[in-house]
Parts: C-alpha cells; sequence; structure tokens
C-alpha cells in the first residue's frame, strides 16, 4: 500500500492482517480472515461498485487459493503475472522439468520419498516464506502434498528482477537468511540486504537464466529468484511470481516500473540507490501484547494495532535499515531488534 500511495495511486487493499501502515496508505481496506474465494467475493464486489475498479495487484498468500486467484482474473484485470503462469510455477514437476529442459542447476529434487542416507528436506508443494519446509525423517507422514528437495549447504541470495514477457532486467541482487523458529519450522524467510558478495561471472550467468526463465514461463511486472551459492555453484530454487519483501531494498518507484512491465514497457530505469539496506522480520520470542504505553522506535514497519497479542513464533513486526556499508545495515538490524525485544518485555504481557 505504502509503495502505490507514494507514487500518487490510491490502492485498495485486502489482507489478513490490516496492519497500522496499511490502515494509514491504504484508500480504502477491508480485512478478511483468509483469502478464500468465499471470503473475497463480497470485498471484490463492494471494491468495484464502490471505486470502480479495475486493476488487481497480487501478494503472497494464494498460493494456498489458487481458485481465488482464478476468480480474481474473471472479474479484473491482473498487474503481474497470468494466473496461467502463476500455476505453473507451482507445479513444482513442471517447474524442474523446466530447469532441467534450460540446462539450469537445482539441488535434486524427487517426488516420491527418497531411499538414501543424504540429507533431504520435505517441501510443500504450495507454500510460501519457508512455511512447512523441514528436515526429511521417514517417520514422519506428510498432511498435505509435498516434494523432496536435497539439502545444499550455501550462502542464501535473491535477485529482483522486473519482466515483460520476452526479457528481464536485473533490479538487484540480495542476499537472505532465514530463523529456525522450531516446530518443524526451521527455515522461515528473516530477513534480506541488498548486498551479494557474488562474482560477476556469477551474476552474468544468472541474468542469462533470468532471459530464459521469463521466456519459458511468460514472466511480467517484478518477480525474484531465490538461489543458493556453494562455492563455485548457484543453484536455483524457486521463482516467486509477485512483489516481493525485497522490493523495500530499493529507493525507486517500483510499483509503476512493475506495471509498466506487466503491460510491455520494459526500460532502463536508474536506481538511485547509495549504500545499503537490510530490510528483517521480527518474530515474537514469547506471547506478547502490544500495549499503548510502547513507543515504535524509528525504522520499524507493518505495525500491529495497539492490544493485539502475538503468539510465540508470530511475525510483530518489521525493521529496515540504511547505511554506506553492508556490515553496518546488519549491525543496526541487529541491534533494533535487541532494543524492541527488551521494550515488548518491559511493556508487554
Amino acid at each position: 500500500a505504502q509503495a502505490a500511495k507514494n507514487v500518487g495511486l490510491k490502492p485498495l487493499v485486502i489482507d489478513i492482517f490490516v496492519d497500522r501502515d496499511t490502515q494509514q496508505y491504504a484508500e480504502a481496506f477491508k480485512q478478511v480472515s483468509s483469502l478464500s474465494e468465499q471470503q473475497l467475493v463480497p470485498v471484490v464486489d463492494y471494491f468495484i461498485q464502490r471505486y470502480g475498479v479495475r486493476h488487481f495487484i497480487y501478494g503472497s498468500g494464494f498460493e494456498y487459493y489458487p481458485e481465488s486467484l482464478r476468480y480474481l482474473d474473471n472479474k479484473l484485470i491482473v498487474l503481474g503475472n497470468s494466473i496461467d503462469t502463476f500455476l505453473r510455477l507451482q507445479d513444482k514437476s513442471d517447474f524442474f522439468s523446466s530447469l532441467d529442459k534450460l540446462s539450469i542447476p537445482y539441488p535434486e529434487v524427487c517426488f516420491v520419498p527418497p531411499n538414501n542416507q543424504a540429507v533431504w528436506l520435505v517441501k510443500p508443494m504450495q507454500g510460501q516464506g519457508g512455511l512447512g519446509i523441514q528436515r526429511y525423517n521417514p517417520k514422519h507422514q506428510a498432511d498435505t502434498p509435498v516434494y523432496w528437495q536435497k539439502f545444499q549447504a550455501g550462502t542464501q541470495h535473491s535477485v529482483l528482477f522486473l519482466a515483460d514477457g520476452k526479457n528481464a532486467q536485473v533490479i538487484g541482487f540480495n542476499t537472505q537468511w532465514t530463523i529456525d523458529l522450531g516446530e518443524g519450522q526451521e527455515f522461515i524467510f528473516s530477513g534480506i540486504i541488498s548486498s551479494c558478495d557474488l562474482l560477476d561471472e556469477h551474476k552474468e550467468r544468472i541474468t542469462d537464466w533470468l532471459d530464459e526463465l521469463v521466456c519459458e514461463f511468460r514472466l511480467k511486472g517484478i518477480n525474484s529468484l531465490d538461489f543458493i551459492q556453494a562455492d563455485e555453484m548457484v543453484f536455483v530454487l524457486e521463482i516467486n511470481p509477485r512483489p516481493s519483501a525485497s522490493m523495500q531494498l530499493y529507493d525507486a518507484d517500483l510499483i509503476i516500473w512493475h506495471i509498466k512491465a506487466s503491460q510491455g514497457q520494459l526500460t532502463d530505469y536508474a536506481l538511485s540507490n547509495k549504500g545499503y539496506t537490510g530490510y528483517q522480520i521480527v518474530y515474537a520470542q514469547q506471547d506478547v501484547m502490544i500495549s499503548e504505553a510502547f513507543k515504535w522506535p524509528d525504522g520499524c514497519m507493518d505495525l500491529p494495532e495497539f492490544g493485539v497479542t502475538c503468539r510465540t513464533g508470530q511475525p510483530v513486526c518489521s525493521i529496515i535499515a540504511h547505511q554506506k556499508q553492508a556490515h553496518l545495515v546488519i549491525n543496526e538490524l541487529q541491534i533494533k531488534q535487541l532494543n524492541l525485544i527488551k521494550g515488548f518485555n518491559t511493556h508487554g504481557i
């Protein structure tokens, strides 16, 4: 909502959480308990009748509700990847077969339980942000569709890029990290920084892959590609076919670029970034209620309402930092998180 508001748009937001930031920047908002079609229909109908809205941009969460995207696509014009593209990328067999066809490396996958002694991860067929990814234990039975991928040690990265269905334009290479929240949630997305120690030859190779992937999947708008660097090798993990958290790392009108790229207009843009920006999610280490006495420090985003109780392991807010050097960004994020946790312990439950 903030990105759209900053460039003069009037965003109408449908969200599960509706944090204080969303309420501040949205022209109007509606809170839903899920992204199911049943929940969306009355809200979308209201926005169409009240505001005459014609277009929509989707974010995370529709991995679990593809039928809702079909409904939205029948009612409005999508700005971003088509629903067919989204569904193809959710079809892991199709995705990895396409990587094979393009000779793009990735950690080995299988669609039946592995029977060797290697370290494997079990991953949900539909997932986001690392939810549901855990180390494979043959004794544990999955209750939702999953696949298995061989664990690959290395540094986690992503590349944010624009696409017009034929070509890719890199916005930036990033480094990201995860947090272990326990109980099978060992690889939850935690933060990202607009710094990446990849060799130029690796960046060029990945950029070539992006051009091939854009053509293969007809990607449009803003996307991000997650990958792992291990010594001299780079392994692709997945494509996120929608605006992602890494958008916030770049000082540019990316939402406008997203719209134009979705409509086939991909031109050279100059980013004005100087230095590095980092973004991190702060998770509750224990149940904490946000009291009205709590004062949010500068650099905090996605703020919950006062009186809300954030349960252990749930996201409380996000923090952002910008410095001339990457290590100073990491230091600032760590300090901000520690101070927040101290504040929660003082003013919370």
